[in-house]
């Protein structure tokens, strides 16, 4: 779940909740509640709470991070609203430290590599990505299905060159980390950093 909060948009908070993978969208507003599915599946993929500020306090543009007491007040709003949906809050951590353990061509690609990045001590995940500095050893920090890169833009599974890949393995300049270098390659990471901890900028970048 991905918050956005923006008062240019008079008080909106916005979760987004799933994919719609370029499919058409509805949006069914009732009192200021709107709910955004897609067309196809009726799969609920966002929300939108209007006059959030009156729920409780936040002020902050951008991405926010929401507590499970502000989780419990918009499923009241959701259910007072007349819908059967329920947020659920996910504590996870969506930028970790990956360990690449597998690489190999992408059957398509002259440039892609299918890799196996070990995202925790029992989880590995498939992602397909062109950095010219993967390598298998490497450790790294890995943007989950579910995140927002500080661009804006949002991380979903999905598929390059008719290959599965569930998540992205992140450069310094996507992160956005200060005097990072203008050229291609997922950021590098001392061989010491444990796999699965949370992506801290005043940890793993020093330049």
């Amino acid at each position: 779940m991905i918050a956005i909060y923006n008062t240019h948009l008079t008080d909106v908070l916005m979760l987004i909740t799933g994919d719609n993978q370029g499919e058409k969208l509805t949006a069914t507003r009732i009192g200021n509640v709107t709910k955004i599915s897609r067309q196809d599946n009726g799969e609920t993929v966002a929300w939108n709470f209007f006059d959030v500020s009156t729920l409780f306090p936040i002020s902050e543009n951008g991405q926010v991070t929401l507590t499970a007491e502000n989780i419990d007040k918009l499923n009241v709003e959701i259910k007072t609203a007349g819908f059967s949906d329920r947020l659920v809050l996910d504590t996870k951590p969506k930028f970790v430290v990956g360990e690449i353990v597998e690489l190999v061509a992408h059957p398509d690609s002259d440039h892609l590599n299918i890799a196996q990045v070990r995202v925790s001590e029992d989880e590995t995940i498939q992602i397909v990505a062109g950095a010219p500095n993967a390598r298998v050893g490497l450790k790294t920090i890995v943007a989950l299905p579910g995140s927002m890169m500080p661009n804006g833009a949002l991380i979903f599974a999905g598929q390059l060159r008719g290959v599965a890949s569930f998540g992205m393995m992140a450069s310094p300049r996507e992160l956005a980390l200060p005097n990072a270098p203008q050229k291609r390659g997922i950021i590098e990471l001392a061989l010491s950093e444990v796999v699965g901890t949370a992506f801290d900028s005043a940890k793993h970048w020093h330049k």
